[in-house]
């Protein structure tokens, strides 16, 4: 009996892994030279739209890895940055995340995430002093309440580090975009639609954001000769949303409410809507962030769109402009807008 052979094409076994693309690879499909394409991956602004389009495509299209640990090795220094956060599960933490690791990976970098708990002062010390012993080229510290801010500041870091946290507006300093901007415009499309008594839910008093957005409420309520019948309060979570409205012994006699973030909005409604007031032919309701979910809200959610991930670029471009020793890169960073949608409506006449 003869033995039996088979041609290459029809042996079975493992194969050998492709090799991964380099920036020639990348620069050919796109059509561009591979200086364009290092410029790109450094994270040089001075690239026309449709260049940047088709680079972008390549990337993904061949799975482009920066070879790190070469460049490294090269360049005697770590391309690794050790991100600290918190509070990921909200909408704003995690989208600012978001941002901050796609510059630093467009910047060659790597972004390690450590979620810490604000609630556990030890646990900060602890994680401080872990990710500090890693080589690191920098430090992205991303903080939301007082607590974690604090922490950061008296934190001693062996690298560049850039704490990212939104500063409290006050009267005589330059204000947020979202209290400039944002919250009058909210107040004007509700003025304008007849409502003038407001109740505002706001977010837990240990958030800068939210401290912010209640001041610039209570300042633009006034501004606009109208009245704010009643301040509540929530921790950013639809159930306390929910239970701000839920558990009061008696309605506040306002037609519009206004929430800080759409999840309390979104449990506002539902509160009311047991308590037998319908949105919007009773009573108008509004929220800010523009999360994906609010266009699917029922009624879907009139709110404010906040563009999280360029807060994370910016602070990605910050810190590296320290590693780099360069001067910072002046991103444009979209404006708040006003979404109009169906739960907002005429104020009841009486």
């Amino acid at each position: 009996m003869s033995e039996r052979t088979e041609s290459p094409e029809r042996m079975d076994g493992p194969t050998m892994p492709a090799k991964p693309a380099t920036i020639y690879d990348v620069a050919q499909a796109a059509g561009v030279s591979h200086q364009t394409v290092s410029r790109f991956l450094k994270g040089f602004q001075g690239i026309r739209p449709e260049t940047r389009e088709r680079v972008v495509q390549a990337l993904d299209e061949l799975g482009y890895r920066p070879n790190l640990t070469a460049r490294s090795l090269k360049s005697g220094r770590s391309h690794r940055i050790g991100a600290l956060t918190h509070e990921i599960s909200h909408v704003g933490p995690s989208r600012i995340v978001e941002g901050a690791s796609a510059a630093a990976r467009e910047a060659g970098y790597v972004l390690d995430i450590v979620s810490l708990d604000a609630r556990n002062p030890r646990a900060i010390e602890e994680s401080l002093g872990i990710i500090t012993q890693h080589d690191l080229a920098g430090v992205l510290a991303l903080a939301s309440t007082d607590e974690m801010t604090a922490a950061f500041e008296t934190a001693e870091f062996r690298v560049p580090a850039y704490v990212a946290v939104e500063a409290d507006d006050a009267v005589d300093d330059p204000r947020s975009r979202l209290s400039r901007i944002g919250l009058p415009a909210l107040v004007d499309h509700l003025a304008g639609l007849g409502h003038r008594r407001f109740v505002h839910i706001a977010g837990p008093a240990n958030w800068s954001a939210s401290r912010n957005r209640l001041r610039a409420y209570e300042a633009t309520v006034t501004e606009h000769g109208l009245q704010s019948v009643a301040v509540l309060h929530g921790d950013w979570s639809a159930r306390s949303g929910y239970h701000a409205i839920a558990d009061l012994a008696e309605l506040p006699d306002a037609t519009a409410f206004i929430a800080a973030n759409d999840q309390m909005a979104l449990g506002a409604m539902l509160a009311l809507k047991e308590r037998g007031r319908r949105t919007p032919d009773d009573v108008s309701v509004v929220g800010i962030d523009d999360i994906p979910e609010a266009e699917f809200f029922d009624p879907p959610l009139t709110t404010l769109r906040n563009d999280f991930e360029s807060q994370g670029r910016a602070a990605v471009a910050e810190l590296l402009s320290r590693i780099e020793r360069t001067e910072p890169r002046r991103l444009v960073t979209p404006l708040p807008q006003l979404i109009v949608r169906r739960s907002s409506g005429p104020a009841p006449t009486r």
